[in-house]
């Protein structure tokens, strides 16, 4: 059974039922946020990875490209050396070899060596040349990488900081509200002890003043037998004879007036229902709600109506729609304590007390309580019975 909504156009303080379902859709948002923040976090973690790598990437190739420096320089001084000591050695020129040879065999033997060394210092130097330009390239390469990586991680850490901060934002209102509906909560014990103690009193007023009027009526009623007795003519002696007379029978005594007529039955006209009803209802404010409960222990809504009325030896079903069915229809203007007062398509039952307020077991989480048939309420009331 739902708290009662408020009526549109009105101002009346937010409930307990509209703060849950602000709550509700704040913490839907939350979980929203924080999943999104899941996949920056994710993607920020990655990012961290990748940039990482492109650091180790560029640490392992800055070394390489020292060592390829390294090895440039060492063949290219090998290289320099060995044009040195080709034009300021005596070593043997061509001709010189060509000149010196025993034998042909010789001459290109000595040639082929000497071709050789000069192309193969000539390969190292262009093989350091060419590694150490793919080097270099690599490394302009890893450093606009790590630029761009650095760029990345910047943009997932600042719409990190957004997301957590707007999370942030969020858990401080839904903290605000469960604040607020504990004090809402709060707020409707106090009315709910407060409309509890004017029933009570209210109610016992009533019987009072309804225990006065009885002995008032009998009060009244015994007057009126009396005068009955008191004015009824006394009978005249009959005249004597001579013969003795026959014994004349003695008047009958006064009757006593015919008792009152049976309540009506329950397909009949409305009668004074029970009133006590809504006394013994009141017994039992602050009861929690339990759903299928008939008992003190807890009540549903039809379950409180079935367990007052036992009170007074009437036995009800313990359902809203056969309740319904017991008893008369009463409009709404005719309502009195101990009337049964439904709502939202038969869903609810109470028991009404006076005043446009009844009795009920609300809903899970809730105890049993006094209300008045206005906003929700006055929006799905059905109708009413008298018992």
């Amino acid at each position: 059974m739902p708290l009662v909504a408020a009526a549109a156009g009105t101002a009346s303080p937010p409930t307990v039922a509209e703060k849950q379902s602000e709550a509700a859709r704040v913490l839907a948002e939350i979980g929203r946020i924080d999943r999104q923040l899941s996949h920056t976090v994710d993607a920020y973690d990655g990012a961290r990875v990748q940039l990482a790598a492109l650091d180790g990437e560029l640490r392992q190739n800055r070394a390489a490209l020292v060592r390829a420096r390294r090895t440039l320089r060492i063949a290219q001084t090998r290289l320099e050396r060995r044009m040195v000591l080709i034009y300021t050695s005596e070593q043997p020129t061509a001709l010189d070899i060509l000149l010196g040879a025993s034998s042909l065999s010789d001459l290109l033997d000595e040639l082929d060596v000497a071709r050789k060394v000069a192309a193969q210092d000539d390969e190292v130097a262009r093989e350091a040349a060419a590694a150490k330009a793919d080097l270099a390239r690599r490394q302009a390469q890893l450093e606009r990488e790590r630029r761009t990586q650095r760029q990345t991680v910047a943009r997932l850490a600042a719409t990190r900081a957004r997301i957590q901060s707007s999370l942030a934002r969020r858990r401080e209102l839904l903290a605000s509200i469960h604040t607020e509906i504990v004090q809402i909560r709060a707020r409707e014990r106090a009315r709910e002890r407060r409309l509890a103690a004017e029933a009570r009193a209210r109610l016992r007023r009533e019987h009072l003043l309804a225990l006065a009027a009885q002995r008032e009526r009998e009060r009244a009623r015994a007057q009126a037998r009396a005068a009955a007795v008191t004015a009824s003519p006394t009978p005249l002696a009959t005249p004597t004879t001579g013969a003795a007379p026959a014994s004349s029978p003695a008047p009958p005594a006064p009757s006593s007036p015919p008792p009152a007529p049976p309540p009506p039955a329950s397909s009949g006209p409305v009668g004074a229902g029970h009133p006590e009803a809504a006394t013994i209802a009141a017994r039992y404010l602050g009861v929690p709600y339990r759903w299928g409960g008939a008992s003190p222990s807890g009540f549903d809504c039809s379950g409180l109506v079935m367990y007052v009325y036992a009170q007074l030896g009437i036995s009800l079903p313990h359902y809203t729609v056969a309740q319904y069915r017991m008893g008369v229809a009463v409009s709404r203007g005719q309502l009195q304590p101990g009337d049964l007062v439904f709502f939202d398509g038969l869903g609810h039952v109470g028991i009404y007390i006076g005043q446009n307020q009844f009795i009920h077991a609300p809903h899970t989480g809730d105890v049993v309580k006094v209300s008045s048939i206005t906003g929700w309420y006055a929006q799905t009331y059905v109708g009413a019975r008298r018992i």
